[in-house]
């Protein structure tokens, strides 16, 4: 191969291809007719389905405000933090229905969804709520009980007589 050859060989190389290209395009809004953006949440045993829309901040989860639905402040917090990370606080109205789990699995189900419709209302808060964890989905559930076992890895007590 003959030197000119190779060197316009790597210019070539160097060149983006159409799929770099296709990915450095501006992500468009997934925006329903209401405008509303809209996204699965889960945790645990928990499914949250997530409407945001723009408004004053209010939280409404199966037909009751936060407050009264989850009680503890704790899990009014973590509900609130995609929109602590993004600097959002009180410009989004989320409307959720939840089903299954507990209150805290609920919660996080919750929170989970708001980060996904966060970034399909605006692409572009993406990679903060990716750094701060929002968007993975916390695959931890409740370890099975086994046979010949009290719990899922509590023996029976041993006696020797």
């Amino acid at each position: 191969m003959a030197q000119g050859q190779g060197m316009e060989a790597l210019e070539a190389l160097r060149k983006p291809g159409p799929a770099a290209e296709a990915a450095a395009e501006p992500v468009e809004p997934k925006i329903d007719p209401q405008g509303r953006a809209y996204a699965t949440g889960k945790r645990k045993n928990a499914i949250a389905r997530v409407w945001i829309k723009p408004g004053n901040g209010k939280v409404t989860v199966n037909g009751r405000e936060s407050e009264v639905y989850f009680a503890r402040p704790v899990l009014r917090m973590i509900i609130g933090q995609p929109f602590l990370m993004v600097d959002r606080l009180g410009q989004y109205d989320v409307v959720a229905t939840v089903t299954g789990g507990g209150l805290s699995g609920q919660a996080g189900a919750v929170r989970h969804g708001i980060s996904k419709a966060l970034t399909f209302f605006e692409p572009g808060l993406r990679p903060t709520l990716k750094s701060g964890g929002f968007l993975t989905r916390d695959s931890r559930v409740v370890e099975r009980k086994k046979y010949g076992r009290r719990k899922a890895r509590r023996s029976f007590q041993f006696s020797k007589r």
